[in-house]
């Protein structure tokens, strides 16, 4: 092996494993299989033009020297975004950690109690600092969480003349932004004003306003909202969750929903994100709330046991009828929010918060004593609006001192300061403005306790974070236990496979991860001056250029932070274009059966209706349902969304007569990006006649799954959309004719695109094409092997799958009762993570291995099913119970096995130990079968009573 070559690092097998692949699937050549599953007509004929590889130790010079190129300031910006400490612990355990940041969205609770918990203890601390009845477990950030909950106020309204929706116009810009862009495909109106002096009539459905607002002010809402009320007008507040420990929750002065980002606690700035956005509402509300909710049952043996709660709810299942198209949410982040708050309790948050406040007031009576310089801020936390006579001087003179304001108008300055703000810090803020306005210098002395200035019913009274998991853990110590003991229950790549189709769970390398720690990158505030951040410039301007290479489009936007942000991007573009056309009757969109499960939802988001291709029996889309479709809706049909290689695991022969049919009859296609690893340097998006993609770069590019997110979902488009991508009202991006700000950031969730961008530069296009290359080697071995005892329900033209495929189980439920659920549970007995089950095709399991697995642990996999299978056939033939068996019992738990109360039919070592190599490396599941429907009908999401614990 070439240590220099990283290649070699990230595929999983070596030459001879390779060679025995081959001859298991009747191959001579990679190149050959490659030929045989990929159309020709669609093939790439050259490689493509990327620079040629570097080492890891090259890749990580080159970006200390790049990041040597981002200045940094100390930044007082704030609008969400502030400075402060990831403490050590949580810093080392879970963000630098594989355990936690390469686990997968736990939809199989048994192997995934440890981030559940985690999750459940941020929706316990939004809940208390809130002060609302139930949150869920985090969205992408603050302006998206603040659209979701337009969008979630306009579903609830029960008028049918309400479209309005009216904003205070204190609240952030790039709030506003957002929220314009979400509303104007949905035909909801926002009208911005002052929220004090408007007369709301039956035509709102909503009221939003910030509290503390974009210049800090803290204000009483609680006649604002009981007006709303009376005219069942619901209420959205936007919120800090420091300030929430020292000022009133806005549950307690009647708002509906609340939400605000968390990544104060703890999240290092990263040029914006990612970070998590916090969201909770009333307890009435809860089915309609988006993102997902984590909620506790019990399992088999009637032990505590956590889960997500609700999934009918969510975009897969409900499809175009969702609550939300969101896919990935911020867990990695939550779970980083949550720790801070674990680690830090309630006494060491308010300690955090009054240090900030007493600061700020200490600034304030600094400032005010400066001639030509007025305090606008009446009551505040940790915001000063500052009217200045000379601005300019200000600014040159902060620039001169490393310091970042937010310049408002012409004459006035913003000042947020944070936990990382000391007196010294604020010293050399008024020495910048006594040099500027040329008033001599003075000393600053710290003021206290003066929450007597404020009025009473801005203080808060209530207690918060008062269960016993916010006080058990100050120590290091312990905190280090805890956070052991919680990454102990999940499991993640670092324990074996995780292959879940459509999802992608490769190598997160440890090179690619380092970089997003480093301060070059991470103290970066999103809203700092463009050429403060050469850095950054030349890392989007290359990763822009390579993933327009990769795709053959002309031009990309890095701004959506998911995935399926990207799809929504995507088809906003495409309605802008249509709109510059004249053709605003376009508003239908063609999905086929076998698309991306976020495709309906995203669609009816941004503003179009859908229609269904059917597939035929063969899994392909179904031309004369298409071309009947097309045509029938020639003059309104907005384009198709298609999903290539489809999620049934094919390449299609005729998908370039597909486009073409849709760009026949006036539409354009819009091809998902979720199964692009089995695409790059092979083919392209652009070679299958598409106009727009997203990619995942979470799936694809390396970037790991953190649980549950963080993700990133940039869009490239051909020439002609190029004018119509993101732009943001902070920093100028995106095309002339925009469609606005998609996310809260310019660039969206800046710091982990070095992830991506390390992979590519450190692949090149030779380790790009070989990774797509050993990713549909990978599936067609395993698909091999297993069809000998499963069936595969779909295959291309000469009979290979494309980088995952599908096993069809419904006769297996037929004939045993054995379900798809039943085997991907005993798989975890067998020390794996479930391929994905019954999606897209109900009772199936669809497996994608990736490249990044070796030979020997798709043997262990393949070995595990094929006892599996005799597993079943044991219950077929009645050796075993249909009820009583090692599959509807599965997992089995270490404390299920050594119990005196063994009353099943079949041995523990059979449960537990079934082949000889568990015996020597084992993976135990922390709970057996979790009950989802009691969880559904019992719902408890905040973290239960200390006897409760006791209980169990």
């Amino acid at each position: 092996m070439n240590n220099k070559n990283f290649s070699s690092r990230h595929i999983g097998s070596n030459q001879n494993e390779t060679n025995e692949m081959l001859k298991a699937i009747g191959s001579v050549s990679i190149d050959e299989l490659i030929d045989k599953t990929i159309p020709n007509s669609i093939r790439l004929k050259n490689k493509l033009n990327l620079p040629e590889p570097m080492s890891e130790e090259e890749l990580l010079a080159n970006l200390k020297e790049i990041g040597s190129k981002n200045l940094i300031f100390k930044s007082y910006i704030g609008q969400g975004f502030y400075n402060c400490y990831t403490p050590t612990v949580i810093l080392r355990n879970i963000l630098e950690n594989p355990g936690w940041y390469t686990q997968y969205t736990p939809y199989q609770a048994e192997i995934s109690q440890g981030r559940l918990e985690s999750l459940l203890n941020f929706q316990t601390m939004i809940c208390d600092l809130t002060g609302m009845e139930i949150a869920n477990a985090s969205l992408l950030d603050e302006g998206t969480a603040a659209a979701e909950a337009m969008t979630m106020a306009h579903n609830l309204s029960k008028s049918e003349i309400a479209n309005k929706i009216f904003v205070s116009k204190n609240i952030y810009l790039h709030v506003l932004s957002v929220m314009k862009t979400r509303a104007l495909p949905l035909g909801i109106e926002v009208v911005v004003g002052d929220i004090f002096e408007t007369e709301l009539d039956e035509k709102y459905f909503a009221i939003y306003f910030q509290y503390p607002d974009d210049n800090g002010e803290l204000k009483d809402f609680s006649k604002i909202t009981e007006n709303a009320k009376s005219k069942k007008i619901i209420s959205i507040v936007g919120t800090d969750l420091l300030a929430l420990t020292l000022f009133s929750p806005p549950g307690e002065f009647g708002a509906d929903i609340v939400l605000g980002n968390s990544q104060r606690f703890g999240v290092p700035l990263g040029y914006g994100g990612p970070h998590a956005a916090f969201f909770a509402t009333k307890k009435e509300f809860v089915r309609s709330m988006p993102g997902r909710i984590i909620g506790i049952s019990v399992d088999a043996n009637g032990n505590k046991a956590y889960r997500m709660t609700l999934q009918t709810r969510e975009q897969h299942i409900r499809r175009e009828k969702a609550t939300s198209n969101i896919c990935t949410a911020q867990a990695l982040l939550a779970n980083i929010s949550a720790m801070y708050a674990v680690y830090h309790g309630a006494d060491g948050l308010k300690n955090i918060a009054t240090q900030v406040f007493d600061l700020t007031k200490s600034l304030a009576n600094s400032i005010s004593k400066i001639n030509g310089c007025k305090i606008l801020s009446k009551n505040y936390f940790d915001t000063l609006l500052i009217e200045v006579e000379n601005q300019p001087q200000i600014k040159i003179e902060a620039e001169k001192n490393k310091i970042n304001f937010r310049f408002v108008g012409e004459s006035k300055i913003g000042i947020s300061l944070d936990e990382t703000t000391t007196l010294n810090d604020i010293q050399t803020i008024a020495d910048v403005f006594c040099n500027a306005t040329e008033n001599e210098k003075f000393k600053i002395t710290i003021s206290k306790n003066n929450f007597d200035e404020l009025p009473k019913n801005l203080i808060r009274t209530s207690k918060y974070l008062t269960h016993s998991v916010f006080s058990n853990y100050q120590t290091e110590t312990e905190m280090l236990r805890y956070l052991k003991r919680l990454e102990n229950k999940d499991f993640s790549l670092a324990h074996g496979m995780i292959p879940l189709g459509s999802c992608t769970m490769k190598l997160n390398a440890t090179t690619e991860m380092i970089p997003i720690t480093w301060n070059e990158f991470g103290a970066i505030h999103p809203f700092a001056p463009k050429e403060q951040t050469g850095g950054y410039q030349i890392i989007f301007s290359e990763l822009e250029k390579y993933l327009c290479e990769i795709t053959g489009f002309d031009s990309c936007s890095l701004q959506p932070n998911s995935g399926a942000q990207g799809e929504y991007a995507g088809l906003l573009v495409i309605h802008q274009y249509h709109l510059s056309r004249g053709d605003e009757n376009r508003n239908l969109f063609l999905i086929p059966s076998s698309a991306h499960g976020t495709n309906p939802a995203s669609a009816v988001l941004a503003g179009f209706e859908v229609s269904i291709v059917k597939c035929d029996e063969k899994g392909n889309i179904d031309l004369d349902d298409l071309k009947l479709k097309a045509e029938s809706n020639k003059n309104r049909l907005a384009g198709l969304m298609v999903t290539y290689p489809s999620t049934h695991g094919v390449f299609e022969e005729n998908i370039r007569e597909i486009t073409k049919i849709v760009h026949d009859f006036g539409g354009q296609v819009y091809m998902d990006g979720a199964n692009l690893n089995a695409q790059v340097g092979l083919t392209q998006p652009f070679l299958i006649d598409a106009d727009v993609c997203h990619i995942n770069l979470h799936k694809t590019f390396a970037i790991p799954h953190g649980g549950g997110g963080p993700g990133m979902g940039p869009i490239c488009v051909k020439k002609h959309l190029a004018e119509f991508l993101p732009t943001h009202p902070e920093i100028l991006v995106g095309g002339r004719n925009g469609i606005g700000a998609v996310s809260s950031a310019p660039w969206g969730s800046a710091s982990i695109l070095l992830i991506s961008y390390a992979y590519i530069k450190m692949l090149g296009a030779n380790g790009l094409a070989d990774a797509t290359k050993f990713a549909i080697l990978n599936a067609n071995y395993l698909k091999t092997k297993l069809e000998k005892e499963f069936t595969i329900l779909y295959k291309g033209e000469n009979g290979f799958c494309a980088h995952e495929f599908i096993l069809d189980l419904r006769n297996t439920k037929i004939n045993s009762g054995v379900d798809a659920e039943d085997i991907s549970k005993r798989l975890m007995d067998y020390g794996f993570h479930a391929p994905t089950v019954s999606f897209p095709v109900h009772e199936t399991m669809m497996i994608e291995p990736t490249e990044s697995e070796s030979k020997f642990e798709l043997d262990r996999f393949i070995e595990a099913m094929f006892m599996i299978k005799k597993e079943i056939a044991e219950i077929e033939n009645g050796i075993f119970d249909k009820t009583d068996n090692v599959l509807k019992n599965a997992p089995h738990t270490s404390s299920m096995v050594v119990s005196d109360n063994w009353s099943h039919k079949y041995s523990r070592e059979k449960a537990v130990f079934p082949i000889e190599s568990l015996k020597r490396n084992k993976f135990w599941p922390s709970v057996g079968r979790v009950n989802n429907s009691f969880g559904d009908r019992n719902l408890i999401c905040t973290c239960p009573p200390i006897e409760d614990y006791e209980k169990k």
